[in-house]
């Protein structure tokens, strides 16, 4: 088992979300989160005044999946988030040592 960690534009969620559908993924947990990479924020007017934005907003989608649709998922994150301009994300990869279902006490893949 691995947990992917994807960091993706906000107005990408929608459509990455239905592709992992599409390819069988049963469950994520989503969170806003705020952060900078290369791109170290951008400079907004308001009112006539000059800001500089250090975190951007961004969308961290967290799944844990069986070996065999980590590859399928990760393409799947990268197809549908990316739109080629800088600030697109990050997919981190991370194995999984074990699992348990708190409701049923299950572990393992059928934990998942």
């Amino acid at each position: 088992m691995k947990r992917i960690e994807a960091i993706i534009k906000p107005h990408k969620l929608d459509s990455v979300k239905s592709k992992l559908n599409d390819i069988g993924v049963t469950g994520m947990t989503i969170t806003e989160v705020k952060g900078f990479g290369r791109q170290r924020g951008h400079k907004e007017i308001y009112r006539g005044a000059e800001y500089h934005i250090d975190f951007i907003p961004k969308i961290l989608i967290s799944l844990v999946l069986t070996d065999d649709l980590v590859e399928k998922a990760v393409e799947a994150i990268t197809e549908t988030a990316r739109t080629g301009s800088i600030g697109d994300g990050k997919i981190f990869v991370m194995p999984v040592e074990d699992v348990v279902r708190i409701r049923t006490g299950e572990r393992g893949s059928e934990a998942v």
